[in-house]
């Protein structure tokens, strides 16, 4: 029985994933708001009825999304930050991980970027909780530098989101250069490094 079990569980996964994928997949042309879950289900071959064993809502699918294209990014972006590299090394780090991330993801990027401020709340507000995540992440790692002696908690929250912000902006960028040449990438990647620098320069010069 256990083992019937165990092959119906796997089963009930594989499922789920194919409904994920297909409505990333069918999510590069419409929004989420516009997505009708019998779409969702025809692209799998399962019946509208089998949505409901997985999600409760489209909406519901589209938070598992969320946390499928950012989920596992949160131990990535703390090494990213870490402390244990001087700065430009630590800004090189995390632009190439944001470059490798678009490259490997862009259905996920292009997902976030559209449904950040789409029509759907409860999307809206699982990518403005992960964000939040990644912000206090951040502000953590942060708080240990030894240039942030001195600095008070909202000081380095702000500091924390506007890294985060950046790292948003640069993933766009990358996202605009995904098909482009060598020699556009190699721009896109030294104008998101003056960007962090930028950041930088002025945490180093900041008064309070």
């Amino acid at each position: 029985m256990s083992h019937t079990l165990g092959i119906r569980q796997v089963q009930k996964q594989k499922t789920r994933q194919a409904l994920l994928d297909a409505a990333l997949g069918l999510l590069e042309e419409q929004s989420l708001s516009s997505l009708g879950l019998r779409e969702v289900t025809r692209a799998v071959g399962v019946a509208p009825t089998a949505f409901y064993r997985h999600f409760r809502s489209t909406a519901d699918l589209g938070v598992a999304l969320v946390e499928e294209a950012l989920g596992s990014l949160h131990p990535m972006i703390r090494r990213t930050v870490a402390t244990a590299e001087d700065s430009d090394q630590r800004i090189a780090r995390a632009v190439r991980l944001i470059a490798d991330h678009v490259d490997a993801h862009p259905a996920h990027v292009r997902f976030l970027a559209r449904e950040r401020h789409g029509g759907v709340q409860p999307v809206r507000e699982a990518i403005r909780d992960q964000l939040a995540r990644f912000a206090e992440e951040v502000k953590a790692e942060l708080a240990k530098d030894p240039e942030s002696a001195g600095w008070n908690d909202a000081d380095l929250m702000m500091l924390a989101h506007l890294y985060v912000d950046q790292m948003l902006i640069t993933a766009s960028l990358f996202m605009e250069a995904l098909e482009t040449s060598p020699e556009e990438r190699e721009r896109v990647t030294q104008l998101a490094t003056r960007q962090m620098r930028l950041i930088s320069v002025g945490r180093r010069h900041w008064l309070g």
